[in-house]
């Protein structure tokens, strides 16, 4: 059963199913912040090389499987399948919303 997702974020994670980075980078703000288990990009050319490079050659997609609203964030949870050591591995992906965009997006295992 799909889960209901917040607009961007649902649009980030179906840009992702496709491994379409333009997709992915359209719903956060120009200058949002994504926190990749504990490394800071900051801006969409930033977040941009890090989708480019970490994201697409492994073909990892992020499969969504809970939900939940925490401390004003929206924390989505399951796993990711690529081509990487481990793979699926769960992950938890913790998204900060702002003026219908994602502000910033926090990845952790």
């Amino acid at each position: 059963m799909p889960i209901d997702l917040p607009k961007p974020i649902a649009d980030y994670v179906e840009a992702n199913a496709g491994l379409d980075v333009d997709g992915m980078l359209k719903p956060f703000l120009q200058d949002a912040v994504f926190i990749d288990n504990g490394k800071h990009f900051e801006g969409h050319a930033a977040i941009r090389e890090l989708l480019e490079e970490e994201v697409v050659p492994v073909k990892a997609i992020f499969v969504p499987d809970t939900v939940r609203e925490e401390d004003n964030n929206v924390v989505v949870e399951g796993p990711a399948y690529g081509n990487f050591p481990g793979s699926p591995l769960r992950f938890t992906y913790r998204f900060t919303l702002a003026n219908g965009a994602i502000k910033t997006l926090e990845v952790t295992v």
